[in-house]
């Protein structure tokens, strides 16, 4: 059988797949964290507002800074960690799903202003998911062809690890 090989990928290159990941991290870490600021800043307002508890908004607002913070840092790092992005990809994804689960249950006395607000920021959350898993399948484009042989072909420059 006969081996191909390819030129190896420059760090510039590597960058350049990466950069629709990089911007859905960074989206995702904005719209997280302003929620969170303003859970934490205004959380009686707010709730009084959309019918959550300042009890909910509080802790909810502190997880929503930290993953914000976390979000910023994987976007930042020079090799993305795809681990890293397919956990925040499964949050993502449970909070989408929380959010129809409060819907549908009723666990909090939701206002109409509060139940377009569950299900707008667990659309934007849904879209922040696809935007970081077709970066992350962009940035990775090489990756699986590459590990053939159990090592990138591309000189260990992958934006992805």
């Amino acid at each position: 059988m006969a081996a191909t090989a390819t030129a190896p990928t420059t760090a510039a290159d590597s960058n350049a797949r990466a950069k629709l990941l990089r911007f859905a991290l960074k989206q995702d870490a904005i719209g997280s964290g302003a929620n969170g600021l303003v859970f934490l800043a205004v959380a009686a307002i707010f709730g009084s507002m959309f019918g959550l508890p300042a009890a909910f908004l509080v802790p909810v607002g502190a997880f929503l800074v930290a993953f914000a913070a976390t979000l910023l840092h994987l976007a930042a790092r020079p090799v993305v960690n795809r681990a890293a992005v397919i956990a925040v990809m499964v949050v993502n994804v449970a909070w989408v799903a929380a959010s129809a689960e409060m819907l549908i249950a009723g666990w909090f006395p939701l206002t109409g202003l509060g139940t377009a607000f569950v299900v707008v920021q667990a659309a934007v959350v849904a879209g922040f998911t696809g935007l970081q898993f077709a970066g992350l399948r962009k940035a990775s484009g090489q990756h699986r062809a590459a590990r053939v042989s159990g090592r990138p072909l591309d000189g260990g420059t992958h934006p992805l690890r």
